[in-house]
């Protein structure tokens, strides 16, 4: 099965789910507003089995986001707005426009990842009339997760040549930062009492040093994204070990036997 016959099965499976008459009830009633969820979540599902390197896993997830993005298509063109070819049609056109150094007449042998960008750039506002940016930073999308967001403004940044010059600047820059943190942490919380409640300003010091935290990644060529998903799984089997124990041992998983589950902790690291 070729690439179109492939696309057109899926297309005509998307139609009948959407059928008023003989579709099923739960995709009729989906919008693109309460499919956003759903895209995001298989996305990083998705990116989930890259990491792990899992074909059959990777090629499922796949599936799923092309299933999100054609019925997201389709549903824009029951409404009349666009049809699912025009969305086909528009990147393969938005791809040969920005690739002139390929798809070109005279195609540009030897350019650098770096100029290719800046090429794409420069025919965003040459050619398709978009509005230069009055920031650099206004070409990070708003609609990002934070923790993205942050990466990505600290890239752009470091572009325009706003870096640290040193892995020591930006490691003092975190440890400052945790300073700050333990500066305006309420009494209470140094107490161990956690019942009070935290301050903006808390909120504000805590916000600076996890900025820092990816700028930590950044510097040192980790995506913080990935770092972070390994962390959670590594906490989630060292958590589930602890648990299992505890089961096994006949002992409430409660404060008072904080120690006890600690010791189990300490076993799941070796383990």
């Amino acid at each position: 099965m070729d690439y179109g016959e492939a696309f057109n099965r899926l297309c005509g499976i998307v139609e009948k789910l959407r059928n008023k008459d003989e579709g099923c009830p739960w995709d009729i009633e989906q919008t693109p507003l309460t499919l956003r969820e759903d895209l995001i979540e298989e996305t990083y599902e998705c990116i989930e089995a890259i990491n792990e390197k899992n074909p059959a896993h990777i090629q499922e997830e796949l599936g799923d986001i092309f299933l999100l993005a054609a019925m997201i298509s389709y549903m824009h063109q029951e409404e009349g707005l666009f049809s699912v070819p025009d969305v086909l049609n528009g990147i393969s056109e938005k791809l040969i426009r920005r690739h002139p150094h390929v798809f070109g007449e005279n195609p540009a042998a030897g350019l650098t990842p770096a100029e290719v960008l800046q090429n794409w750039a420069r025919i965003k506002v040459e050619q398709e009339g978009r509005k230069p940016k009055d920031s650099a930073l206004d070409e990070v999308s708003q609609a990002l997760p934070p923790l993205e967001r942050a990466y990505k403004l600290q890239k752009k940044a470091a572009k325009k040549g706003f870096d640290w010059p040193n892995a020591a600047g930006v490691l003092d820059k975190l440890k400052e930062e945790l300073a700050e943190v333990e500066e305006v942490m309420p009494p209470d919380f140094s107490a161990g009492n956690r019942d009070t409640n935290s301050t903006e300003e808390l909120e504000e010091e805590l916000g600076d040093l996890l900025f820092s935290a990816v700028n930590v990644s950044r510097f040192f060529r980790v995506d913080p994204s990935t770092a972070l998903h390994r962390a959670n799984a590594k906490f989630t089997r060292r958590f589930s070990y602890v648990e299992q124990k505890m089961k096994e041992n006949g002992t409430l998983m409660e404060a008072k036997n904080l120690a006890l589950m600690d010791s189990f902790w300490n076993e799941a690291k070796t383990e």
